[in-house]
């Protein structure tokens, strides 16, 4: 039995049982790949894939009973690496964030220049994605921690750390009815907010959910005419006219938004949190415990260590 076995198995399911992307993703041939699966079943003495041919069709009762152990096999060994380069590179490595549009954009440039001047050694590499993309790719190990408000809490694979507490904006014209009602001192309210055309996140991101659900509770039905995951898509639509805009307000900014005006929306919908997720189990070199720790001061590593030790589905609050 060796890794390239296991990782053959691991990647097959993954790939949805196409030998092609499994030889592709782990840069090797077809028939290596199959050879590898059945060099492994002969030695445990069962099929772990249903067969149809030479194809594979899904895994067999017995596949899928192994197939958790297979990936705490491979989980622990890339733990054992990772421990390895800490003590023998402490001052360098490879750090993956992946974080949605509104992080990468609106918060997270302060904390990755800050960590850089302090960790000049450590290559840093940032994806976007949606929330649900982004707990996919911290569960199959693809990157070392992600960043988002939705989803991450709902995966007892992964340990979801809040950071930070915020709200929305609606951004509109400065001549827009709204602005001009707010310059008259006319509280915002939402059966007013729903009288215009809206402009917002789609659903899954950036707190849509608590845009929905605050319109739902008074009986109302929001006209949400266009959707984007980028609040920048969202503020060029809105100085256009489609609409009237909500948006997290970090990502407003008055001087680079002049042409707009921001009306407070906290007393409208619920507070988001935001928050930093880990694979549990995994093992976190030093110096991603710095970078958490930068982005979100209140992590300190004693914290994050303590997290890691909660009981799965445990959801931690600030």
């Amino acid at each position: 039995m060796n890794f390239q076995q296991l990782r053959s198995v691991r990647e097959t399911v993954r790939q949805g049982f196409n030998l092609t992307l499994v030889a592709d993703a782990l840069s090797t041939s077809q028939p290596g790949i199959s050879r590898q699966i059945k060099e492994l079943e002969d030695e445990l003495g069962i099929e772990l894939f249903v067969r149809a041919g030479r194809r594979l069709l899904g895994m067999t009762e017995p596949g899928k009973a192994v197939l958790p152990i297979i990936e705490k096999l491979l989980a622990e060994a890339e733990n054992l690496r990772r421990a390895g380069a800490d003590f023998a590179q402490a001052d360098h490595g490879l750090l993956t964030v992946a974080a949605t549009h509104t992080q990468a954009r609106y918060v997270l440039p302060g904390a990755v220049r800050d960590f850089r001047a302090t960790h000049p050694r450590v290559d840093l590499h940032l994806q976007q994605g949606s929330p649900k993309q982004i707990a996919q790719e911290l569960i199959s190990g693809s990157v070392d921690l992600g960043i988002a408000t939705e989803a991450l809490a709902d995966y007892p694979e992964l340990v979801a750390l809040p950071c930070y507490r915020w709200t929305h904006v609606v951004v509109v014209p400065q001549q827009h009815p709204l602005a001009l009602e707010a310059q008259a001192g006319q509280p915002l309210t939402l059966s007013r907010l729903a009288a215009f055309p809206l402009v917002t996140y789609e659903v899954g991101y950036t707190g849509r959910g608590h845009i929905d659900e605050a319109f739902a509770r008074q009986g109302l039905k929001a006209r949400v005419v266009l959707q984007a995951m980028d609040a920048d898509v969202i503020k060029t639509y809105v100085e256009l006219g489609i609409g009237a805009g909500v948006i997290a307000s970090v990502a407003f900014d008055p001087e680079r938004d002049s042409g707009l005006v921001a009306l407070d929306a906290r007393h409208l919908f619920a507070t988001n949190t935001t928050r930093v997720a880990l694979k549990r189990g995994a093992y976190l070199r030093g110096f991603v415990y710095d970078f958490i720790h930068t982005f979100a001061p209140s992590l300190r590593r004693h914290v994050v260590q303590q997290a890691l030790g909660s009981p799965p589905g445990q959801v931690i609050e600030l």
